[in-house]
């Protein structure tokens, strides 16, 4: 299993952000995509999520993905509990209950499981995109500044979570303005 871009270039609104992008992230491996606002490091990992076609260049993976962006993608009047269920349902991985309260320990969110999404904090709704993540088994999780709104000890959390995906055999890759601890994670400068 493998993650690789071959001389992948975007365009978005007729202006091209990047061009000539190669890398490969193997089993295990993780890359961080940094530059200031604007230059497409949104963009890269929509693409690697296949949400947006490349302008130019090739992007192959023959795994499952899972996507996290600014929108956590759970409904606002369902408990957390059921929201993550409902995600982790649709997946192929087995169990997903046993991933939903996996990924509900793992964030510290055990206790708000019967918490209407709608009535989450900022920092315990991004806590929850990621556990929606973790949930889902896929094997590339696709980070867009999944850092946001999360004080140190959530963030450490998230950065235990990645090394352990990655352990597991599970592939990276963040885009990010925020440090995070990725021990030999490739950086992608845009």
């Amino acid at each position: 299993m493998s993650l690789a871009f071959r001389d992948v270039s975007c365009a978005r609104g007729g202006r091209l952000l990047f061009e000539g992008l190669y890398f490969t992230l193997a089993a295990g491996g993780a890359a961080v995509v940094t530059g200031p606002n604007g230059v497409g490091k949104s963009s890269l990992i929509r693409i690697a999520a296949g949400l947006l076609a490349p302008a130019g260049g090739s992007v192959a993976f023959g795994g499952t993905r899972a996507l996290l962006t600014e929108a956590a993608a759970l409904d606002g009047d369902r408990t957390l509990v059921e929201a993550l269920g409902f995600w982790a349902g649709l997946d192929a991985a087995p169990d997903p209950e046993t991933r939903v309260r996996s990924a509900l320990g793992a964030l510290d969110l055990a206790d708000l499981a019967a918490i209407p999404v709608r009535l989450l904090s900022t920092g315990q709704r991004r806590r929850a995109a990621i556990a929606r993540v973790a949930a889902s088994g896929a094997e590339l999780w696709l980070l867009d500044e999944p850092a946001n709104g999360l004080d140190r000890y959530s963030v450490a959390r998230l950065e235990t979570m990645i090394t352990a995906h990655r352990a597991g055999g599970g592939i990276v890759l963040v885009a990010t303005h925020q440090p995070l601890a990725m021990p030999d994670a490739q950086e992608i400068a845009l």
